[in-house]
């Protein structure tokens, strides 16, 4: 899920333009950096917890994982708020309030358009994005909550029932996610996941940031990974 990352909208690496160089996926040409590691493992770790604990759900002897998983994805939730106002620039929620600020206007905009080519694209796809990022990590909230109720059986069945209508409205907009980067990869004929997979976008300007974050990273995918071992020894 490009349960997008949250970074600034930056033109992509071409969908084809790839070779191997030491059995790594790269882009061909000048690349310059664009999303540091902390985020990117914030953003694998993510996707990985909500799709272990969607496909153990129905599962009692899984019970346990499934939980784990939730917890984590709330931990992550944390992390990521915490990493929103301290971390880099490029990383920062005010990149998402930003966009998402300019949904009115661009609404507006739409009265006078007379071709489809007056239509501000752009920015009406960075809004769509940010909107189901923005709804990605507000899910987790409730998803969390009626998780929790129900582990500890409170309010019944139909506690029950909510949160599993919560965790299917949940996969609702990973697959909403997934499609419009599908999409965006198809209009704009740039890869639009790519860079969470490499960090890297072409272009033979300065790195738009200027440290990895590699150590926060590898701290954040430890820390994780207390979490599973402690709920299992």
């Amino acid at each position: 899920m490009n349960i997008s990352t949250i970074t600034p909208q930056a033109v992509p690496a071409p969908i084809d333009h790839h070779v191997s160089v030491a059995g790594k996926k790269t882009l061909s040409g000048p690349t310059r950096k664009m999303i540091d590691s902390a985020t990117r493992m914030f953003h694998w770790l993510f996707a990985l917890s909500f799709v272990g604990a969607y496909v153990t759900a129905e599962s009692e002897s899984l019970r346990l994982l499934h939980v784990t998983l939730g917890y984590t994805m709330a931990g992550l939730l944390v992390y990521r708020l915490v990493w929103g106002l301290i971390g880099p620039r490029h990383a920062r929620l005010s990149v998402l309030v930003r966009k998402l600020s300019g949904t009115a206007d661009w609404l507006r905009s739409l009265r006078s358009v007379k071709t489809l080519s007056d239509i501000k694209w752009q920015q009406g796809q960075n809004i769509l994005m940010a909107l189901a990022v923005v709804a990605l990590l507000l899910a987790v909230i409730p998803i969390t909550l009626t998780g929790y109720a129900t582990y500890n059986e409170w309010g019944g069945k139909w506690l029950q029932h909510i949160h599993e209508a919560v965790g299917e409205f949940y996969l609702f907009l990973v697959i909403v996610h997934l499609v419009l980067i599908a999409l965006l990869s198809l209009f704009r004929w740039k890869n639009q996941a790519i860079s969470m997979l490499t960090g890297r976008i072409s272009g033979s300007e300065p790195d738009l940031i200027k440290k990895d974050y590699k150590v926060i990273g590898i701290l954040l995918l430890m820390g994780v990974l207390g979490w599973w071992i402690s709920q299992f020894i």
